[in-house]
């Protein structure tokens, strides 16, 4: 394990405490679980942004070839 010391808002946490005091787990437990669950946030977030762009650059592309497409001329 890594020790960290951060500054916390002082709203954040007096509203931390009062959440801890009624489910019961440590503020490193909690503090450990929040900064997990964010990293997984962010982590869907750079997916969904580099998904997006693929699916651009793979929409451009199909265009291109379906305009070439349209361009033969099926006659027998």
């Amino acid at each position: 394990m890594k020790t960290v010391s951060l500054k916390i808002d002082e709203s954040i946490f007096v509203e931390t405490e009062k959440i801890l005091s009624k489910i019961k787990i440590s503020r490193n437990r909690y503090i450990n679980e929040a900064i997990d669950y964010y990293n997984n946030a962010q982590k869907r977030q750079v997916l969904e942004k580099q998904l997006k762009a693929e699916s651009e650059l793979v929409k451009k592309e199909s265009m291109s070839v379906l305009k070439e497409f349209e361009k033969l001329d099926y006659a027998d």
